[in-house]
């Protein structure tokens, strides 16, 4: 019988055993980037975040592993529960502590179940679902879960889905040029408008590896990094400790987009992780306002570097309609949930179903609106 384990840290679980069960096609699921938000002050217990790994063994080998927490809030998910807790509080019942599958601060598609087999994977979930009332937790939730890994539970199972931005590579797009041929008269004619104004403006970009970031960059980004939240009234999660380690653990899939008027003096940059196939953009600041300069650095910057590189699709963060004008389409993201009551867990089900028909028909309307002339998902021929 597989053996149930809880870590309160993942250094406690062995880097070779847990990197041994994925791909690593992606950053966020390794055990350098989970490890490097616990040890750099990124999850701290009053934001909420309190590491609770499960991992499943069987005869004394790891068979599969998941990055959790357990929950005291919603913070830095991007999978908006807020409903749901204000209807277990109207009815006097507590929705925190709840327990979260996921990478902290991270709306991005990637493995959660990490496992030798999808049946081993199937395992480790419901094993976790399991115990549950042991733990004093109201609920088990996998966020942003592949659609193959999401089709692994069951109907017992609530599912959500949510839309996102993506761009996708087509084989005959060489360079900016061919992309931009592709798309409207208009939406070209509105891009080479922003991307003109940037250059007349006086910024020039640098592009930034991991293995090639001096202190002074990556200090650079992570106070554009702390303006941006500061400007939105968030607080900053993310440490320059942090910044230094994805340097240090991703020497070439770490990238940074510098925009500088005098060389050596960033004004604005934007922070990027590489995978495998995947450019998913992470976050941008500035020291002063221009327009365009947040398309030209988060978007357009990202999406030449996809077509140098051969990199098939590029993920630019959570929500954000204004990137359809710019070539990113939507695309459905996916999330499960086990809920432990079972007047809750029906009155739920029935609302995830409304929210689906409301999110592909959000998806559907949005696809309308595609820049291309050819109004298609532009994916690789």
């Amino acid at each position: 019988m597989p053996d149930l384990r809880l870590h309160r840290r993942i250094a406690d679980i062995s880097a070779t055993d847990w990197d041994a069960l994925h791909d690593r096609s992606q950053p966020f699921v390794t055990h350098a980037f989970l490890a490097g938000l616990e040890e750099h002050g990124c999850l701290r217990p009053g934001w909420g975040w309190e590491p609770l790994h499960a991992t499943l063994w069987e005869d004394g080998s790891l068979i599969a592993a998941a990055p959790a927490y357990r929950k005291h809030n919603s913070h830095g998910e991007f999978v908006f529960d807020h409903a749901w807790a204000h209807a277990y509080a109207r009815h006097g019942l507590d929705y925190f502590p709840k327990w979260l599958v996921g990478v902290p601060y991270s709306p991005v598609t990637g493995p959660r179940l990490l496992a030798r087999s999808p049946a081993d994977a199937r395992r480790l979930a419901e094993a976790m679902r399991t115990g549950l009332d042991q733990l004093g937790l109201s609920s088990l939730h996998i966020n942003f879960l592949p659609e193959a890994q999401a089709a692994l539970l069951d109907a017992d199972w609530l599912a959500r889905c949510d839309v996102q931005f993506h761009w996708r590579r087509r084989n005959r797009w060489r360079g900016f040029d061919d992309f931009l041929a592709d798309l409207t008269r208009r939406k070209r004619r509105n891009i080479e408008a922003e991307r003109r104004r940037i250059r007349e403006a006086g910024f020039r970009f640098r592009h930034v590896h991991g293995d090639e970031c001096r202190e002074d960059d990556l200090a650079a980004m992570h106070a554009f990094y702390v303006r941006t939240f500061a400007a939105h009234g968030n607080h900053p999660a993310l440490t320059p400790g942090f910044f230094r380690c994805l340097a240090r653990s991703f020497p070439r899939d770490l990238l940074l987009v510098l925009a500088e008027r005098s060389p050596g003096q960033p004004e604005a940059g934007a922070l990027f992780l590489r995978g495998r196939d995947t450019l998913y953009g992470r976050y941008w600041g500035c020291l002063e306002e221009h327009p365009g300069l947040h398309f030209e650095t988060c978007y357009y910057q990202g999406i030449e570097y996809c077509l140098q590189h051969g990199i098939d699709v590029f993920e630019p963060g959570a929500q954000g309609e204004h990137k359809i004008a710019r070539g990113f389409l939507p695309v459905l993201t996916h999330s499960r949930h086990g809920v432990g009551h079972p007047g809750f867990a029906q009155a739920l089900g029935d609302w995830c179903v409304q929210e689906r028909e409301a999110t592909l028909a959000y998806s559907q309307a949005a696809l309308r609106q595609s820049p291309f002339r050819d109004a298609t998902d532009p994916a690789p021929d």
